[in-house]
């Protein structure tokens, strides 16, 4: 008996040792990419907003000074995060998803309406975005119920399930008027997509987008014509198979009526300023004074720093304000006028390096749970990252959604944080969890 007592004291002890801290298999490179992007989004937010009768970039009074408030409350979240059981995340996903949601419901009703959308709670002069929060438990949800051993991505009952689970907070944010932020959740048919979900359904989103555009753009009797003499060639090639031609003809007359509500969809569904977001991107209308004005100003910007840029607070675009939401959803053109091409590809360069780590650390996962929430943390800044950036340079429409850790913002950085510190917690422990 006391051989196996000292023996488990042993093995205790060596167990102790051999875990010295929270920090011993933390993810370095992650975090220095984490605080070098949050660096750079300071002080171009400094830039930005840059005030000469408020020349301290600690000045709280100003965005920038704000900003540093939020950067410091993130580092307690961060330690906070670290500090908590590994395993908490997924015992408590499902709780903390409910609450998340239910926050959605109470802001529509108590929520301050800002800029059109009525997504915040107002606490004196803090504001909290409860649609932030929401895409951290989404996350955690989703990686709970696909992880579990009944799931079964090929049953229907899944697919109803997810739907459910994504669509909620999706319509609430909807409701809400932020349409950007219910977009992101579109981002998680990606970790679904590693999952095993089937490659058709991706072709038949794309499909469906390309007949959208062309819908818009091209005579939807054109448009029918050409489909119908693809499907007639199609069908001179594989007359003997009835099925295949039947299922040829149905398609065509399953796209064909698509073609045909799209306008309808477009006008009745879309708010007119949206409309007009779209007409601008498509080219179909040029309206530099209204809708356009934000994205032209902003290539103006970014296409004036040259090679190099024009140098830390001097850019004139950003200076003069001719740049609205600058600080905020257009933080990428103060990066373009004042650091030029080179600068803004160091940028790109850091967001591509933080994508591929998170999805290197999801694939080493022993955890089926925290390899889907890898995923899930790599699909929410993809979709940031490309939309943010694509807006800014006239290559998506104006949404309204923050580039992740560059963007002004208390809501949007601390729900980053959560997001990605909650991915390294997991890592951390990913010889425990199993």
């Amino acid at each position: 008996m006391g051989g196996r007592a000292n023996d488990q004291c042993y093995f205790n002890f060596r167990q102790l040792r051999q875990r010295k801290g929270i920090f011993d298999n933390i993810d370095w490179v992650i975090i220095a990419l984490y605080f070098t992007l949050v660096l750079i989004g300071w002080l171009n937010i400094y830039a930005a907003v840059y005030n000469e009768s408020h020349r301290s970039i600690f000045d709280i009074t100003q965005n920038y000074g704000r900003q540093l408030i939020w950067i410091t409350t993130s580092l307690i979240i961060i330690f906070t995060i670290l500090m908590i059981d590994a395993k908490f995340y997924n015992a408590f996903s499902i709780p903390l998803y409910i609450i998340s949601v239910f926050l959605l419901v109470v802001v529509l009703f108590l929520g301050k309406e800002v800029a059109g959308a009525r997504s915040w709670f107002q606490l004196g002069s803090f504001a909290f975005q409860p649609s932030e929060l929401a895409k951290v438990t989404t996350a955690l949800a989703l990686a709970r119920y696909v992880s579990s051993s009944s799931f079964n991505i090929k049953k229907k009952k899944a697919k109803i399930y997810i739907a459910l689970l994504i669509g909620a907070p999706m319509i609430l944010i909807y409701l809400q008027n932020d349409t950007g932020s219910a977009l992101v959740y579109f981002s998680f048919l990606l970790v679904l997509f590693r999952e095993g979900l089937s490659g058709k359904i991706m072709i038949t989103g794309v499909i469906i987008i390309m007949l959208s555009v062309i819908a818009l753009l091209v005579n939807k009797f054109i448009i029918t014509g050409f489909l119908a003499l693809i499907i007639i060639f199609t069908i001179m090639i594989i007359r003997r198979r009835k099925a295949i031609v039947i299922k040829l003809i149905g398609l065509f007359i399953v796209a064909t009526g698509f073609v045909f509500s799209v306008e309808y969809a477009f006008e009745n569904i879309l708010e007119p300023h949206q409309q007009t977001r779209v007409n601008v991107l498509l080219g179909k209308e040029v309206d530099l004074r209204g809708a356009g004005y934000n994205v032209n100003q902003s290539k103006i910007a970014i296409g004036s720093g040259g090679f190099t840029g024009k140098g830390f607070l001097n850019g004139t675009q950003t200076k003069y304000d001719f740049v609205p939401e600058q600080s905020t959803d257009f933080i990428f053109c103060t990066v373009g006028e004042e650091w030029g091409f080179l600068g803004s590809l160091v940028v790109i360069a850091l967001y591509i390096g933080l994508l591929l780590r998170i999805i290197m650390i999801a694939e080493r996962q022993r955890s089926i749970f925290s390899r889907i929430y890898g995923y899930g943390v790599a699909s929410i800044f993809f979709f940031h990252f490309a939309i943010n950036i694509g807006m800014t340079i006239g290559l998506a429409p104006v949404i309204g959604i923050p580039l992740p850790f560059l963007s002004y913002g208390g809501s949007s950085l601390w729900a980053f944080t959560i997001l990605l510190f909650i991915l390294i917690r997991l890592d951390e422990s990913r010889q425990e969890l199993v």
